[in-house]
């Protein structure tokens, strides 16, 4: 599903103009993305936690020089679904099959 088709489902559901819900995804984005830069996790009750990891430094290799190298800690950003998000995902899951 891409940003437009959940803003028309968002308008088809709420009755709101579809322009209007797209720049309230866009906003979300936005205010989520700064959030994590800031080092801010964003806490969405019931549907997930938006949150920054630490990937621990590793050795890596340059395989065409056959080289190795090291790749510094470094933070990335991670989703993990709260626990009602991750059962209605099983149990939809299990219904289809």
């Amino acid at each position: 599903m891409t940003k437009a088709e959940i803003a028309s489902e968002i308008s088809r559901a709420s009755g709101i103009d579809k322009v209007i819900a797209l720049t309230v995804i866009e906003k979300l984005m936005v205010v989520v993305k700064d959030s994590l830069i800031n080092g801010e996790n964003v806490y969405l009750r019931g549907f997930g936690t938006f949150l920054v990891k630490t990937r621990a430094e590793k050795t890596a290799r340059n395989i065409t020089k056959n080289t190795a190298l090291v790749v510094p800690a470094h933070p990335i950003p991670a989703f993990k679904p709260s626990a009602s998000f991750k059962r209605e995902v099983a149990e939809a899951n299990v219904e289809k099959k």
